[in-house]
């Protein structure tokens, strides 16, 4: 690893699907009860987490979360802080992103989980906790891009 790469964070080593190279262009927006719209997007606290200071295992449950949703992960990027231990990285897929900004002095993590097409980002929360054994969880969410 050379010296740049080291002191900007950890690259996730995962390689995107070769499917993006033979997929056809597609309309991307979904509709679902009569409205149409890019993607969901799922704002989500994970509160008495555990895991949250090691980046190698946040980029493991992030990667694996997110081909539960059936997204195509293009690239990973994660950062340890020192000295507290936080983790702040990002998953960028074909079908948008994951991130996370971790607080371990505190047992809080901050995500987002933003996919658009058939990707279903409620497939992702059993695995973030079996990954990070939170106490308590809170969501929201967001449709992205509504459209009249």
């Amino acid at each position: 690893m050379d010296t740049l790469t080291a002191s900007l964070g950890m690259v996730s080593d995962f390689s995107p699907s070769e499917a993006l190279q033979t997929e056809e262009t597609k309309d991307y927006f979904v509709e679902k009860n009569g409205i149409r719209f890019a993607g969901t997007h799922l704002i989500i606290d994970l509160w008495g987490a555990t895991n949250l200071d090691d980046p190698a295992h946040i980029d493991e449950i992030l990667r694996n979360a997110a081909i539960e949703t059936g997204a195509t992960i293009l690239h990973g990027h994660f950062h340890h802080f020192q000295p507290n231990g936080g983790v702040s990285g990002v998953l960028v897929l074909a079908e948008s992103h994951v991130s996370i900004h971790t607080w371990p002095e505190k047992a809080y993590a901050a995500l987002d989980i933003f996919v658009c097409g058939a990707c279903d980002p409620y497939l992702a929360i059993p695995v973030l906790k079996r990954g990070f054994l939170p106490e308590r969880v809170q969501l929201a969410e967001h449709r992205r891009g509504m459209q009249a």
